[in-house]
């Protein structure tokens, strides 16, 4: 077997196992010991990935992924020995510090979350015409999966209405943002400025935001009780483990952590073909592309992203409930106000006759 085969397996096994640890270790924090402790990993966690990060950026070498997977069972090691005794109080400041900028990130982790839903969904109407026009068969093809795609998002938002209208406010925002996005969609149509993929995929994201909407704090209440220390008897620590992953990690956390690293990572790769003509025609392919702001950007989001991993999760971790479901509200009605103003101002000359054919048949 070839060296480089046996070196890249190792590597994805590391970078699998560091993502599987951060997954575990938060919540086993927060559910053995307590908020500060689970604030003050998160923390440490995060300035590592923020180091490891830059040493990507200055060194660029693979090797950093196997080297910094001891790192993270030392920092949990490290949480849980400095909250066996007396903390000091500067921690206890820091892990305050952090829950507060965590709160604070709320509108920021929203309207990236928005914004990232709404470039996926263009791109996705953008390729989706352009398969068009290679023929009937990929027309067929694409209106066959946006019907699936309506009438899965109505089902999802049907069977969700009871837990999410809970409320007069609650029953008025669903009832707001359901009409918003039929007469959006429709005026789209009207002006041959979005196409039924595009559409289909904003109900889809309507659909996941509502559902989210109908979880409350009794759906993440019982962890702590289900999980029991780790003794020296092999079976029951397999069967503790077992139970905490099943019992103590709440299912649409990580739902929400998935679809929200998704969205970021798809959306860095939607960003540097934005205004891919005009910078063609200015820089050319060759010369320019490397310089753009967006391919700039792109790089930098992926050299970061296990700190944008440990932040997000851990604020979907750390805020309660009541306060998720009032910002799944305002990102429901952002990502709508956003794709309001792009289909008013958006140019007609994005659409080609043969989208203009399709789009609204």
């Amino acid at each position: 077997m070839a060296p480089w085969i046996i070196w890249r397996t190792v590597s994805s096994a590391a970078k699998l196992s560091t993502v599987l640890q951060i997954l575990l270790f938060l919540p086993l924090t927060l559910a053995t010991l307590s908020t500060q402790a689970f604030l003050l990993l998160s923390l440490l966690l995060f300035i590592h990935s923020v180091i490891h990060g830059t040493m990507l950026l200055l060194w660029g070498s693979s090797s950093l992924s196997v080297l910094q997977v001891p790192m993270h069972p030392f920092l949990l090691l490290l949480c849980f020995n400095i909250f066996s005794q007396s903390v000091p109080p500067v921690l206890v400041a820091a892990a305050t510090w952090w829950g507060k900028i965590l709160s604070w990130s709320s509108p920021w982790f929203i309207a990236m979350e928005g914004l990232s839903s709404l470039l996926v969904a263009q791109k996705l109407g953008r390729v989706g015409r352009e398969l068009a026009g290679e023929g009937e068969g990929y027309q067929f093809s694409l209106l066959v999966a946006s019907a699936v795609a309506y009438v899965g998002s109505a089902w999802r938002i049907g069977v969700s209405y009871p837990s999410v209208a809970t409320s007069p406010l609650s029953s008025t925002l669903l009832g707001a943002a359901l009409t918003a996005f039929v007469f959006l969609t429709l005026i789209g149509f009207s002006l041959r400025r979005t196409n039924v993929i595009e559409s289909s995929a904003l109900a889809l994201f309507l659909a996941y935001n509502i559902w989210l909407c109908g979880f409350d704090d009794s759906s993440y209440s019982g962890h702590v009780s289900s999980y029991a220390p780790l003794l020296s008897n092999i079976l029951p620590h397999i069967q503790t483990l077992i139970n905490f992953v099943t019992n103590t990690l709440p299912k649409p956390v990580l739902f929400a952590l998935a679809y929200r690293l998704t969205v970021l990572h798809l959306a860095s790769y939607v960003l540097p073909t934005i205004g891919a003509d005009s910078w063609e025609k200015e820089f050319g392919v060759d010369d320019g592309w490397s310089e753009r702001p967006t391919t700039r950007l792109t790089y930098f989001l992926l050299t970061y992203r296990q700190s944008i991993l440990v932040t997000v999760y851990s604020h979907l971790l750390f805020l309660d409930q009541s306060s998720q479901v009032w910002w799944r509200w305002m990102n429901i009605f952002l990502t709508l106000v956003i794709w309001s103003i792009e289909l008013v101002v958006s140019s007609d000359n994005d659409s080609d006759p043969i989208g203009k054919e399709w789009k609204v048949d």
